[in-house]
Parts: structure tokens; sequence; C-alpha cells
């Protein structure tokens, strides 16, 4: 049983040097497979808080580096709350997802894209 543990927790620390040595672009893919797999690390967190807080983290900070709008709290949140409900199952304790995390969160975008034009 110790085995199994040293063994997940040196493959974890494996994928965080690997993380860790890439260059650091504002990705939202890289920005939450890099928060997932540093979360999952702490003893006291599970699944479902890294999920929670990883989302949260990287889509307001997506957010922040792509739009200067008034309204770009709104878009957030319509985005989080998509994440939250169609996104946040695709990740495992030992596997973040990115990828696929990052396709189900651009969807998003389409769905909480406000339209400007005139009635």
């Amino acid at each position: 049983m110790e085995l199994r543990k040293l063994g997940a927790l040196v493959l974890v620390v494996v994928l965080a040097v690997g993380i860790l040595s890439e260059k650091s672009s504002a990705s939202f893919k890289d920005c939450y497979t890099k928060c997932f797999v540093f979360c999952m690390i702490e003893p006291s967190q599970t699944l479902c808080s890294c999920t929670t807080h990883c989302l949260k983290d990287c889509i307001f900070q997506e957010i922040q580096n792509d739009l200067h709008e008034q309204d770009s709290d709104n878009l957030g949140f319509c985005k989080l709350g998509c994440a939250f409900s169609m996104c946040s199952n695709l990740s495992s304790k030992r596997t973040p997802n990115g990828d696929k995390v990052d396709g189900c969160v651009g969807s998003c975008s389409n769905k909480c894209i406000k339209s400007y034009s005139s009635p």
C-alpha cells in the first residue's frame, strides 16, 4: 500500500516538474493543468474543490487577459457557470485532462457571448 502511495506521489512530482519546465503561456489549458496538479498535491483538497478552484481562477484570468470591456465580469460568471455544469466532471484525481476541459470551457464562450446589435 505504501509503495502505491509513493508511486502516485512520484508521478505527481514528475508531472509538476514537466509542467513547470515548459514555457509559461497564459492559455486556459496550461493554467488549469498546472493549478489542478498543485491543488491535488495538498492532502486536504478534494477533486471537487480543486476543479472548482482551478476553473474559477483560470476562467477569470483568461477573461481578464482577453477583455477590457465593461461586461467582462458578466461574461466570466456566465462562462464559470457553464464550466461548472458542463466541464467539471472531465478531470480525475490523477488526470487533469487539460485539453478536454479547455475544449469544453471554450464551447461555453459561444454560449455566453452577448449580442450588442441594436434591436
